[in-house]
């Protein structure tokens, strides 16, 4: 059977037929929808894990036990994993044990495009490159293979482009792949140094048989056609390449991109005439070609930044554009991201912005980032998951000294709370800070589209299970009860008077502030037929209500100021900052 599908899909799709027993994740674009998909398959126990360091631990755990494992991330999440998966690779698999790293050139929802390709010689970890969706699955099916053939984790490097894109893949039964035999065995099961210097030269000579397997191996395969040019390529840019080039160009296709097959390469590169190298981001296939001594052109055309297209190689190898078969006669306004329609997010930052230029604001990651923009201009900082709080307590403890009479505010979602700002909090008591932090409890983890946290009491398998309940873990971190405050957003007097005690706490002060994301299908149920409008009789067009909230169900016409009743749920937020009244709210 054949079926259209997304890069993830197929991978999950691999994992399953691959007889994978364990997979885990943390949520993260453009990595999400492989666990999302892969939990469909019952055969297979899946996860969403606090963050991808845990989600590493339990595949590592579960490949000890004797079954095949996957743990998927981007490539934010292999920095956080990496604590783990280094000493995996001394440590090898027992069953099949494979990690999954979705790259994001073009940042298309990440804050930086950093190459993930370096981890495997930095971690001496094999690397599949799949290019499109049916080798998603193979690739994916292989790593398993390769991994307990090998006894050594394989990492599965994909990019924005391959996970996103759909095409045909043939489907295949699943393989029941039985549990090995489990004994205790000290000597490959732990890395104490005394171990783990004789396991380094086994690294080493592992890396050997894998690079004579990669020069063997059809996963990288030469197409000959024209030898005038030679086109060494791996991923997206596989198919770019082709579109660009078709039959005028030869390719060496490379799927296993680490270790790199040296006499393939070789051999290739003297079939033709010259030698290009396609790839996304850095010149890690490129450095690698020169370093066997073969010239080749790569990064002195072609840039180091963002993601590919077909017409960026076209126009760096100075060939015709290919003009567009459509044009839009007109152009789609240009419209600054902003909160949904009854955001709780927007309740809490309406009030804090009343106190910019007296307080810094030290953001986190997660969907509450767009405060950035006006009107609420509150996020000074914004680094990593769980940053906000740690960032805060180091910006506040110069700000003692320096005495700028500036008060540190810290904001960080629910889940990325669980994900790294609990340490964070404990660092924050232990250390003495005096931040005010802010934990904004949505029920959800929003900006990678909805997918349940220890909050919520439901697991990906939709199993019911103990909801964490985050004022109990902040006081078990040793926050004083009474500098704990939990606070509905779309009440503006009492989120007023919360920030007001934030702002002049001189201890370490928490707001909870809990409200359920307004997009939620339980939300958007309850709150049916409930909405905002506008009393005309009233109505000044003064604006406030949209210059103070940026909500885009408000909308400004020839007759005034308007809600959308289809884009409204009746927050509020509006209508308690209307100075004249004239916002009514209806249904209930």
């Amino acid at each position: 059977m054949k079926q259209v599908m997304l890069g993830n899909e197929a991978i999950a799709r691999g994992a399953y037929e691959a007889g994978c027993s364990v997979a885990s994740a943390y949520p993260g674009t453009p990595s999400t929808e492989i666990l999302q998909n892969l939990s469909k398959y019952k055969e297979v126990y899946s996860e969403w894990s606090v963050n991808e360091k845990v989600a590493a631990e339990v595949a590592i755990g579960a490949s000890m036990a004797g079954a095949r494992s996957m743990a998927a991330m981007k490539h934010f999440g292999m920095n956080v994993a990496s604590d783990a998966v280094f000493p995996s690779v001394y440590i090898g698999a027992t069953g099949g044990l494979v990690y999954v790293c979705a790259d994001d050139p073009g940042m298309n929802s990440s804050g930086t495009e950093p190459d993930s390709r370096h981890f495997a010689p930095h971690m001496k970890m094999p690397m599949l490159e799949p290019a499109d969706s049916q080798e998603c699955k193979d690739y994916t099916k292989a790593a398993f293979e390769l991994s307990e053939r090998f006894d050594t984790p394989f990492m599965l490097r994909t990019t924005v482009r391959v996970n996103h894109g759909s095409s045909i893949v043939s489907l295949e039964d699943r393989v029941e792949v039985p549990v090995k035999h489990y004994e205790r065995d000290i000597m490959k099961n732990t890395n104490i140094p005394a171990l783990a210097r004789n396991k380094h030269k086994t690294v080493e000579e592992r890396l050997v048989r894998l690079q004579e397997f990669s020069n063997e191996t059809d996963l990288n395969r030469i197409e000959l056609h024209d030898t005038k040019v030679g086109v060494i390529c791996a991923g997206i840019c596989y198919q770019y390449a082709r579109e660009v080039f078709g039959e005028d160009a030869s390719y060496l296709k490379l799927g296993f991109t680490y270790p790199m097959p040296d006499r393939k390469i070789r051999e290739f590169a003297g079939m033709v005439d010259r030698l290009y190298v396609l790839e996304e981001l850095d010149p890690f296939i490129e450095d690698y070609v020169r370093q066997l001594g073969i010239p080749c052109t790569g990064k002195d055309v072609l840039p180091l930044y963002l993601e590919y297209s077909a017409d960026i190689i076209r126009r760096a190898f100075g060939l015709p554009g290919v003009s567009a078969a459509y044009e839009a006669p007109v152009q789609a306004p240009v419209r600054p991201a902003s909160f949904c329609a009854g955001c709780p997010h927007r309740g809490i930052y309406h009030e804090i912005s009343k106190y910019n230029g007296k307080i810094v604001a030290t953001g986190d990651i997660g969907c509450y980032a767009l405060n950035i923009n006006p009107p609420f201009s509150v996020t000074h900082t914004q680094i990593d998951m769980g940053g906000s709080i740690t960032a805060g307590h180091g910006f506040e403890r110069v700000e003692r000294f320096a005495q700028r009479g500036l008060k540190v505010f810290s904001f960080i979602g629910d889940s990325t709370f669980f994900h790294s700002g609990i340490t964070g909090l404990i660092n924050a008591v232990y250390n003495g800070a005096k931040t005010s932090i802010f934990i904004l409890d949505n029920s959800t983890t929003g900006m990678t589209g909805h997918q349940d946290n220890p909050v919520t009491g439901v697991t990906l398998m939709k199993d019911v299970t103990t909801a964490v309940d985050i004022k109990t873990l902040v006081l078990g971190c040793g926050v004083k009860p009474e500098n704990v405050r939990t606070v509905d957003p779309y009440d503006l007097k009492a989120t007023a008077a919360v920030v007001k005690e934030a702002y002049e706490a001189d201890d370490l002060f928490v707001v909870i502030v809990r409200q359920p994301c307004a997009l939620l299908k339980s939300v958007i149920a309850n709150r049916k037929g409930q909405h905002c409008r506008v009393n005309a009789d009233k109505c000044r067009n003064c604006k406030v209500c949209i210059n103070k909230t940026a909500c885009p169900a408000l909308t400004v016409g020839d007759k005034g100021v308007s809600i959308s009743a289809e884009d409204c749920n009746g927050c509020t937020i509006c209508q308690q900052i209307c100075p004249f009244g004239a916002i009514e709210k209806e249904g209930e």
